[in-house]
């Protein structure tokens, strides 16, 4: 894994786009490499500068192809850090996010001394729950997002 870069941009535009994602987290309206690169610009790489931290590109080591993002995102609304993930669909059920959001758990614990990290995951993405509950994260209870009408569930990890 690296920090994601604005050369990641058709990276980012195909996770944005791809029907998974805006089914479980939303539609977030980008549609052009450009517009995928102002938005990396605006958010995503504020993170590194303002936190330390961020999401990261996941890499396959086999043939240096990026397959997706997996990191720690900030909310104004949330007290903790939070771990997210996304992989393109063509790498989906391989084990490839297990093993990233694994690290960064252990890289927010060990490295950047995060004592609780927490995830947010639409009650309807088994699968993403799954994951979350496998490293660990326990349901906390719903939460309603700023600007967002369905409620999403809270779970958090004391990493002490």
């Amino acid at each position: 894994m690296r920090r994601i870069t604005l050369d990641d941009a058709d990276v980012m535009l195909a996770i944005w786009n791809d029907p998974a994602f805006v089914q479980y987290v939303g539609d977030r309206g980008v549609r052009t490499i450009e517009q995928a690169q102002q938005v990396l610009g605006e958010s995503v790489l504020t993170l590194y500068e303002t936190y330390g931290y961020g999401p990261y590109c996941m890499i396959r080591k086999a043939d240096v192809q990026r397959i997706g993002i997996c990191g720690l995102f900030r909310r104004e609304h949330l007290e903790h850090p939070d771990i997210g993930f996304a992989v393109l669909p063509e790498f989906c059920g391989a084990g490839f996010a297990l093993e990233a959001a694994s690290a960064v758990v252990e890289h927010a614990r060990v490295d950047l001394d995060i004592r609780t990290l927490t995830a947010i995951v639409s009650p309807k993405n088994t699968t993403s729950i799954g994951l979350i509950e496998k490293l660990g994260l326990s349901l906390v209870g719903g939460i309603t997002m700023p600007g967002e009408r369905e409620e999403v569930r809270l779970y958090s990890k004391d990493l002490d």
